[in-house]
């Protein structure tokens, strides 16, 4: 292969791409490639790698000896992938790479947000426990997560490893159905229609892809649904929240707190309604849910293997 990493940097500086180099030979990294420059440095290549870099039909055209794509990630959407199979061009991606990580950052935002950890926290240092007449404080009120009910949207590889994590909490789990999959029973789980798992929810989790169908999944109408004290995570795509709707319906107490890893611009560069600092009990973190070094390691060797397996066809 004569294979070339368009976007080397997007996974962190300390991994090693030697398992893929050890299948492709030696692999010419960009750091960074602006949409303007991606037909140039294609150019004599078989094979590309791209995290996030946009890819359509006119790079196909311009590149003839590309044959092969391999996104080091699970999502495709920056893929014309009708394109790539009209000019025979195979595309590869990575799953089943991020479970513990993933898991473990919902599982972090569902505790920080059911404890109050961050307004705590801040209170201490703010002074205000100093200034306390008792021992402690207990202006935020915290739930106790075990026997609670967490709900689960999207029962992939993630959220099944949300699911192990929130057991061990002593939570109840109920999953929701998305569009496509039927009501029933998955795993000892019940699964059922969204209208009947908001109302019963303390913990709702998102863990689906976004499509048409799931865009807006969770507007104004379904955050009415939920309990107020109810917690809503979201560590899988923006845009399957109505953000201005989330964002009203936590500074009107609709709900209780929400934690979000993602959102529909990414980076927000023009702004967001959830980045407004009058929202209570709200965290967002930069997308990093997924960037453990482990897990970022892991997608080189998922990567590797993937090419390997192409080579042997």
């Amino acid at each position: 292969m004569k294979a070339v990493f368009l976007d080397a940097s997007t996974l962190g500086e300390d991994v090693s791409l030697d398992p893929i180099e050890a299948v492709t030979g030696p692999l010419t990294c960009h750091p960074r490639t602006a949409p303007e420059q991606v037909t140039e440095r294609l150019q004599g290549f078989d094979t590309v790698l791209v995290n996030k870099v946009v890819l359509g039909r006119r790079h196909f055209e311009a590149c003839p000896e590309l044959k092969t794509i391999a996104v080091v990630a699970t999502g495709l959407n920056n893929i014309d992938l009708e394109a790539a199979r009209d000019h025979g061009i195979q595309v590869l991606n990575v799953t089943r790479y991020g479970r513990s990580t993933v898991a473990q950052h919902t599982m972090a935002l569902i505790l920080a947000l059911a404890t109050r950890l961050l307004d705590y926290h801040r209170d201490v240092r703010q002074g205000r426990w100093a200034q306390s007449d008792m021992f402690c404080l207990m202006d935020h009120p915290i739930m106790e997560l075990e026997g609670k009910t967490l709900g689960i949207i999207g029962y992939g590889d993630l959220g099944q490893g949300l699911a192990e994590r929130a057991r061990a909490f002593g939570m109840n789990i109920l999953l929701g159905c998305r569009p496509g999959p039927a009501p029933g029973e998955v795993d000892g789980y019940q699964r059922i229609p969204l209208d009947e798992l908001l109302p019963q929810v303390d913990v709702l989790s998102l863990h689906c892809l976004l499509t048409d169908d799931t865009r807006n999944l969770i507007g104004a109408a379904e955050l009415q649904k939920m309990k107020r004290t109810s917690l809503l995570v979201n560590t899988s795509r923006g845009g399957l929240v109505d953000e201005q709707a989330l964002a009203d319906a936590l500074r009107d107490g609709t709900i209780g707190g929400a934690g979000f890893d993602v959102l529909t611009e990414e980076p927000p560069r023009n702004g967001n309604p959830l980045l407004a600092e009058d929202i209570p009990n709200l965290i967002v973190t930069p997308h990093s849910a997924w960037a453990s070094l482990e897990a970022r390691q892991r997608i080189v060797e998922i990567t590797a293997t993937n090419l390997e397996r192409v080579l042997s066809e």
